[in-house]
């Protein structure tokens, strides 16, 4: 074993304690107020996706707020692609991931891709994902600064859309990198205590996260209040079975003017996923540039791009509460 299989080993399955907050962390005053919130989380380094985000952003009536939430970085991996993706998202709101905090840190690979995956992901996928972010940190290397604004970023945000108070993370409600917003967690019955405590002590409304890579919409009715808790997936790969298109979270007090996969509507306020229908045969030219057959990347990434995940998108919106009003196009 080389000391960089060394220094890694157990990497990728950490969780680092500067990922960890409180709940009570975004009890604070909101950052922003918007009528319309893009948040896009896992955009993953597809620039056609983006192109997408943008035209769609383009199309609506007002000002929209974008907020990239996280792991905006990850197949972009020469210099020239990481640098044109980080200046676009730069020109909006964003969050740190795990992806962007672990290329922050100078000469740190103890917590490799900062992935903090469960014990249900192979060790050969934790393996692939160190080396991808070993692989990114050459173009941080080659990009003086870029390393220093990661840093800077923040790990949450707060918001007010209408009259919700609205709580913008990358993983859950008390870490970075946390898969309790997973789509099987939200739906164990041991969560609702910790979900109780988690509105009690950040008075969001409205949960928007990313992290776990397949998206999910719940709405909760807790003695505590209550509490939507919606998780875009990725914005830059598919999201269900045979399908080539991103997710985005879109939270606006009028509904969407373009195609929604699910939503709901509570208290004035539309909180909808949206689909982002990227150009399908560019990404696959600009990923397999980058990472051919053989590569972590190719070997963890490339079925998926091409044929989605296990994922139906019934299974996205499904048990929602009475309370809501649910709805599928």
């Amino acid at each position: 074993m080389n000391l960089l299989e060394d220094a890694m080993k157990g990497a990728g399955r950490i969780c680092p304690v500067d990922y960890r907050y409180p709940p009570s962390a975004l009890a604070r005053e909101a950052e922003f107020c918007a009528d319309t919130a893009y948040v896009v989380g896992g955009l993953y380094g597809n620039r056609p996706a983006l192109d997408t985000i943008e035209g769609l952003v383009a199309k609506e009536q007002g000002e929209v707020s974008v907020v990239f939430n996280g792991d905006f970085h990850w197949f972009d991996a020469t210099p020239e692609r990481f640098e044109d993706l980080d200046r676009r998202v730069s020109e909006h709101r964003a969050l740190r991931g795990n992806v962007e905090t672990e290329l922050a840190r100078s000469g740190d690979i103890g917590a490799g891709c900062g992935c903090d995956y469960p014990d249900s992901v192979d060790n050969g996928t934790v393996e692939r994902s160190n080396l991808i972010l070993v692989r990114l940190r050459q173009c941080v290397d080659a990009l003086p600064g870029t390393r220093e604004r990661l840093a800077h970023l923040p790990m949450t945000l707060t918001a007010y859309v209408g009259g919700l108070r609205i709580g913008i993370v990358h993983g859950d409600a008390e870490s970075l990198s946390g898969w309790r917003f997973s789509l099987g967690a939200l739906d164990l019955p041991a969560s609702r205590y910790w979900l109780e405590e988690v509105r009690s002590a950040s008075r969001i409304d409205v949960f928007a996260s990313s992290h776990t890579c397949l998206p999910a919409l719940r709405d909760f009715a807790l003695d505590s209040g209550r509490l939507t808790v919606i998780n875009n997936g990725a914005a830059g790969m598919p999201n269900f079975r045979g399908a080539h298109y991103g997710v985005l979270t879109r939270i606006g007090l009028r509904p969407s003017p373009h195609p929604t996969l699910y939503g709901i509507k509570r208290d004035g306020v539309f909180v909808e996923a949206l689909p982002v229908p990227y150009d399908q045969r560019r990404w696959l030219r600009e990923f397999v540039a980058d990472w051919p057959p053989g590569s972590p990347a190719y070997d963890s990434y490339y079925s998926r791009i091409t044929d989605g995940p296990q994922l139906l998108l019934n299974e996205a919106a499904r048990g929602l509460s009475r309370e809501s009003v649910a709805y599928q196009r």
